[in-house]
């Protein structure tokens, strides 16, 4: 057997766990004899996180779901598997279903031609839907459903006590998930997200990459303060709103203004 390293009650982290990363974060919740996971990461992994689960004597029979926090490859490849395997039911946002069910390789980010990415991408059923504030039981213990959209727009974080699994919404260098116009991205989305989980009270992030931290509302200000800066930009592919540079520059073309 395997000695349970939780980093806070009811949570382990595998990375953390096995002390060494396996890819994306993979949080097990538990409470008595219940529990489930949030995010997977690749297929290469699920056999071992199978294995640690084992020997942790979690029963998979008492897995009460798997949960996708959005439909990103990097997150969910191994979802499919990992479904066969353990017969849970796949949770995830309705705006996830689609691209979870049919494996979309651009939605997913499972295909990036310019960077030579092309990655399969197994398509799975989600069997519940899951939104903003509903409430996930595991063995009674209530994980309260955020909808935090702005990296894509099914983005969920989970709220447990003073914890919240914030996703792909800030890491602990205070950088955040991709923005991508081909992704659904949407920066004023982001920045609403990222200004709920500033104005909470939760003390812990548990993201889903990179390591756990403590909520810094300093970080979180600059953070929100450098997406606002991406509201104005020039280059039409950051999902800007508004191209002030070329309107001014307009204006200068207009006056007859040469480069000096």
């Amino acid at each position: 057997m395997l000695k349970r390293n939780p980093i806070f009650p009811n949570v382990i982290e595998l990375n953390y766990q096995l002390g060494r990363i396996i890819g994306c974060n993979v949080y097990l919740v538990y409470n008595g004899d219940q529990w489930l996971l949030i995010d997977i990461g690749y297929e290469d992994v699920v056999d071992d996180v199978i294995e640690t689960i084992r020997q942790m004597d979690f029963p998979f029979s008492n897995c009460v779901g798997l949960i996708a926090t959005h439909a990103d490859v990097d997150h969910i490849q191994g979802l499919a598997k990992l479904k066969g395997i353990l017969k849970a039911p796949v949770l995830a946002h309705e705006l996830a279903a689609t691209p979870l069910k049919t494996g979309d390789p651009i939605l997913t980010f499972a295909k990036i031609d310019a960077q030579g990415i092309d990655l399969k991408m197994p398509p799975v059923d989600v069997d519940q839907t899951i939104d903003d504030g509903e409430s996930i039981s595991i063995g009674g213990l209530d994980m309260d459903v955020w909808l935090t959209p702005g990296h894509t727009d099914s983005q969920l974080s989970f709220r447990l006590g003073n914890l919240l699994f914030c996703g792909d919404n800030i890491y602990r260098d205070g950088c955040v998930g991709a923005i991508d116009a081909h992704h659904g991205s949407d920066i004023p989305a982001f920045i609403k997200s990222l200004t709920r989980i500033r104005e909470s009270d939760v003390e812990w992030l548990l993201p889903s990459h990179g390591p756990v931290f403590r909520k810094d509302n300093q970080l979180l200000d600059a953070t929100i303060k450098r997406l606002n800066g991406y509201l104005h930009m020039a280059d039409f592919g950051t999902c800007a709103t508004d191209w002030p540079l070329m309107d001014a520059w307009e204006e200068e073309l207009n006056q007859g203004k040469m480069p000096h």
